[in-house]
């Protein structure tokens, strides 16, 4: 049987080639495989960068579920930073989506997004530290607890 740790570590691994699958298929079925292989290398370590952190997340989420009974608030911080992280990456070549768009008349958001790929890179990688720092801060906390429950509990015995 997995340790806690190993199962966390297989999770946040899934987490993370889960979003760069994303991106490779939705810019894939947008603009085809050749400009996602070019947007992806010209772009890397944005992309990478989302990917890992993502999944650094989601197993401390995953080790901290595992560690705790509830984890309700922690499965916001992870599902907001994955949404962003998720955004930024597939906004990179979100001005592509311009081809098809206009027929429904969103091509001005489209624009946008595309002259802002690098500040929105920016801001996922932002979430993702924040996620990571948030879901960390909670680990240590909730280990600081349960140690002061052992050693009260073995000071009383």
């Amino acid at each position: 049987m997995l340790s806690i740790i190993a199962h966390a570590i297989i999770k946040g691994m899934a987490g993370a080639v889960a979003l760069l699958a994303i991106f490779f298929v939705v810019i894939s079925l947008i603009s085809g495989w050749t400009f996602t292989v070019n947007q992806f290398f010209a772009y890397w370590y944005f992309i990478v960068g989302l990917a890992v952190g993502f999944g650094i997340q989601v197993g401390l989420y995953s080790y901290f579920k595992q560690a705790v009974v509830d984890g309700r608030a922690q499965k916001t911080t992870v599902a907001i930073s994955g949404a962003t992280s998720a955004i930024a990456m597939v906004s990179c070549c979100a001005h592509y989506f311009a081809n098809i768009l206009p027929i429904i008349g969103v091509a001005g958001v489209v624009s946008i997004i595309g002259q802002y790929q690098i500040e929105l890179f920016w801001f996922g990688l932002l979430f993702n530290v924040a996620g990571i720092v948030y879901i960390a801060r909670k680990i240590v906390i909730f280990r600081k607890e349960s140690l002061l429950l052992i050693s009260g509990s073995i000071i009383k015995n």
